[in-house]
């Protein structure tokens, strides 16, 4: 069944609890299946793990990792595409391992997504979530 929500703002920059329920699922989905796939290589060989996996109509974040290794992931991932998606993905899984921005990090993020560079660009064009 599909239904439409009409919005006065661009899908990336509305809080509408309507769209976040409609999506909150399919984004739960996705995000499952990605962090799976990418913890078969960040667990062998990096001994990394996930805790909980969080769906959130977050305001200005496309998604956030805890000291516990728990991820919070925005439900407007879905609007995104399959790139720009396993980026914020990978970057969070990155985090459990160096919860920081140094280049120990950035070289982690860039054993599976060697063009991080060219997705951050294009997220900071779409820009903050809100």
């Amino acid at each position: 069944m599909k239904f439409f929500i009409r919005l006065r703002r661009s899908i990336y920059h509305t809080r509408s609890h309507k769209l976040y329920l409609a999506n909150k699922e399919v984004a739960r989905h996705l995000v499952h299946k990605r962090v799976s796939h990418f913890l078969q290589y960040y667990n062998s060989k990096h001994g990394i793990s996930v805790g909980k996996i969080a769906i959130r109509n977050q305001r200005s974040r496309w998604g956030s990792c805890s000291k516990k290794g728990n991820l919070n992931f925005n439900y407007k991932l879905v609007f995104l595409t399959p790139a720009q998606q396993d980026y914020i993905i990978v970057h969070e899984i990155c985090h459990i391992k160096e919860f920081n921005h140094a280049k120990a990090f950035w070289d982690l993020v860039a054993e599976t997504i060697p063009d991080w560079k060219k997705l951050r660009s294009e997220l900071k064009k779409v820009g903050r979530v809100e």
